[in-house]
């Protein structure tokens, strides 16, 4: 199992994302949204690991939500990076996240993001579709 530490620029955001795909090995996807073309993603999940995301100054993180509005988008008001999206399931306790590789420490190791386009799914696909390959996930104030 590889353990990876990561954070925001200025550090309010912290993860911890445990996952037994070593960075070489990970498919990074490019979703082509405008949000996700904007911030030029490289988002990365493994439904057999975990992610912790500690947020110190819950005032500083932003909650952003578009589109089906089926995720959080949790950007630091204070650096501005674009650390995860969130999804609270509500069919259970469980939260689910795909991470951003260029937060990590080892974001180097990681290699070039796939163009992914997501466009044609519903609210109730979007969110079977991330239950399935996104993170398990945790998201909590320090």
């Amino acid at each position: 199992m590889h353990q990876l530490d990561g954070s925001c620029h200025c550090g309010n955001i912290r993860v911890l994302y445990r996952t037994a795909v070593a960075p070489e090995e990970a498919r990074p996807r490019a979703c082509q949204c405008t949000f996700c073309r904007k911030h030029n993603t490289r988002a990365i999940s493994d439904p057999g690991g975990t992610l912790a995301i500690t947020v110190d100054d819950q005032g500083a993180l932003n909650r952003y939500r578009f589109g089906l509005g089926a995720a959080e988008f949790l950007i630091c008001r204070t650096c501005g990076v674009y650390v995860a999206a969130f999804m609270a399931d509500p069919h259970d306790d469980q939260g689910y996240a795909t991470l951003m590789a260029n937060v990590l420490e080892a974001q180097g190791r990681y290699p070039e993001a796939a163009p992914t386009v997501y466009d044609n799914e519903d609210e109730a696909g979007r969110r079977a579709r991330r239950r399935q390959r996104w993170t398990p996930a945790t998201l909590r104030k320090h």
